[in-house]
């Protein structure tokens, strides 16, 4: 058990003079908590990496990067951004690939150079990746061979782009098909490992200036581009060591290497195109000196395999992930004593997992976190001991985040101290810190309606006990969250919409015991039409990324319940739905 309550061992490590020391700076007016020692960009981050040194850095199939060789051609690639292709402080830099160490050197060149990346979903079609291009105003596209592919068809609509680079993700050594009038080289050909006194551009960077443009769901369709700030970025990397390093004086009295002199190793699982594979992982372990073992895809067998070759230290991403690999034939034929912890989040987890864990990883310790693109990955964190003793919740805030529960119909731009407060009181989560971003690419109405005096309206429904753990009740937000990816409602129910057989339709969630949720729709035909699921569900693929498709598929013959201002009663479909479906 911990030595050490919460709390003492919060003021510890937050007092005068301690690196996790606290100070308040005004951020676009507003008054905020900080970390006073968090890195003030992250180019300062990437330099500070140069120090590991020739420890590997990124593993990906046979092939291996160290710090060193990363530094150099991040180096490199980033003079080549400036000088070949224009890039300046403030263009974009779009990210279009699955997991690949072209996607880490990319993010850290352009970062470093100045610009903005957008790290964009490579799950989705073509007509989804060009919104996200042209909506950024991206001027550099770095895609893998299979999104150039996917996009072929779609940058002639994209008349800023000035330079498209293709990663061969086959590594077969073909040339990328050119696009005409932009200008198309192969990643493999201007990748380089340079010797001497290599530098970084001299490019001023300010702690507030805009980093990057993450894509997220909505509840109005398109998804909206999250814009983070470097102070954003390296306020996660500083509560991630912060938490680490409070788990290990709360455990041992002291904090100390628990690596055992060997380097940490972290299974990447999960996309680097969501915050938490970007913030939390790759920027974490790009700082701590972690090794990161990248998987094209995600396989639970394939992945018991690298746990086993380079002795992985930390996996997880969102639940389903976990337990399919605790579900997996192999994992008794795999050697997973290294493991240390089991970290995920993304998606609600059952408590039955945390028993799970600690059955099949005797060392390892769980934990899980609450945090959305908007508050730049991590707001709360339960570890260890506190996450075996209050299973269902995500844990307390990080020192520099508040938390607050406001009703409904709350009218003000702020939580006050007449706020009715207490365990048992529900309201929707709003959280105020460094690490919420500054708001939407190129949407003034819905950041004023989603931030306001610096807090953020999250749209999720929780309640706060008595140490301050947070428990996440619901959702107000119209969203399915789906293994960690947020799927908006009201983009699918448009798309079957456009079917000429369906009159009226509702998307809702569908409990699942791996993913979370699924997607599932209520539909009402037009009289006298006829349709299938099958036929829908292939309408839907055919326009939006597979996994945004109905799992589940109901027809209903009356009209759908509605409120007095005409909204789908979604809650009362759910719970009939659900109910009928276990019966």
């Amino acid at each position: 058990m911990s030595t050490m309550s919460l709390a003492e061992a919060t003021a510890q490590l937050t007092a005068p003079g301690q690196l996790f020391e606290m100070e308040e700076v005004v951020i676009r007016g507003i008054p905020t908590r900080v970390w006073k020692h968090a890195p003030d960009s992250l180019r300062t981050v990437l330099e500070l990496s140069r120090g590991h040194g020739d420890k590997d850095f990124l593993v990906y199939e046979d092939e291996r990067t160290t710090f060193e060789e990363h530094f150099r051609q991040a180096a490199a690639l980033a003079q080549l951004l400036r000088d070949r292709f224009g890039v300046q402080k403030g263009d974009r830099v779009a990210l279009v690939m699955r997991n690949l160490p072209e996607w880490a050197l990319t993010f850290w060149a352009a970062a470093a150079a100045g610009a903005i990346v957008v790290p964009v979903n490579a799950w989705w079609k073509g007509d989804e990746l060009e919104y996200a291009l042209a909506d950024s105003g991206s001027s550099v596209a770095v895609v893998d061979s299979e999104r150039h592919e996917r996009l072929l068809a779609h940058y002639q609509n994209l008349p800023q782009l000035r330079a498209v680079v293709v990663a061969d993700e086959q590594r077969s050594g073909q040339p990328p098909t050119p696009v005409p009038g932009v200008e198309t080289v192969a990643f493999a050909d201007i990748r380089t490992t340079p010797g001497g006194d290599v530098q970084l551009p001299d490019v001023p960077l300010a702690p507030d200036d805009d980093a990057t443009i993450f894509y997220t769901s909505g509840t109005t369709g398109r998804p909206k581009g999250v814009v983070g700030t470097h102070r954003n970025m390296c306020t996660n990397l500083m509560s991630l060591f912060f938490l680490n390093t409070r788990a290990q004086l709360r455990r041992a009295g002291e904090v100390a290497d628990v690596s055992e002199g060997g380097q940490n190793a972290y299974l990447l699982s999960v996309p680097l195109f969501h915050a938490t594979g970007c913030h939390s992982i790759l920027v974490a372990n790009t700082a701590a000196g972690g090794k990161l073992v990248m998987m094209h895809h995600f396989d639970p067998e394939r992945a018991l395999e690298l746990i086993e070759r380079e002795r992985i230290t930390t996996f997880g991403g969102v639940p389903a992930m976990v337990m399919q690999i605790l579900d997996s034939p192999d994992f008794a034929k795999r050697d997973t004593s290294s493991v240390r912890a089991v970290a995920y989040g993304g998606a609600p987890a059952p408590p039955e997992l945390v028993r799970r864990i600690k059955q099949h990883f005797p060392s390892g310790s769980p934990s899980n976190g609450y945090g959305l693109t908007e508050t730049s990955s991590v707001t709360t964190m339960n570890m260890g001991d506190d996450y075996v003793r209050k299973p269902d919740s995500v844990g307390p805030p990080v020192p520099v985040c508040d938390v607050a529960v406001v009703p409904e119909h709350f009218e003000g731009d702020e939580p006050t101290e007449d706020l009715p407060r207490g365990p048992q009181v529900v309201g929707e989560l709003w959280v105020k810190g460094p690490n919420v971003v500054r708001g939407y690419w190129n949407k003034p109405e819905e950041t004023a309606r989603t931030f306001t005096k610096g807090w953020l309206h999250t749209g999720d429904i929780a309640r706060i006990d008595e140490e301050g753990f947070v428990y996440i009740v619901d959702r107000a937000k119209d969203l399915v969250i789906r293994g960690g990816e947020n799927i908006s409602s009201v983009e699918v129910e448009s798309v079957l919409f456009e079917h000429p057989a369906v009159a009226d339709c509702a998307v809702i969630g569908v409990p699942h015991p791996v993913l979370g949720e699924e997607v599932g729709a209520v539909v009402v035909l037009r009289p006298g039409a006829q349709v299938t699921a099958e036929e829908l569900t292939r309408h839907v693929k055919e326009r939006l990324a597979a996994f945004k498709a109905p799992a589940h598929i109901w027809f209903r013959s009356e009209p759908l319940p509605r409120n007095p201002q005409g909204k789908v009663l979604k809650r009362e479909l759910r719970t009939e739905l659900v109910e009928q479906s276990s019966t």
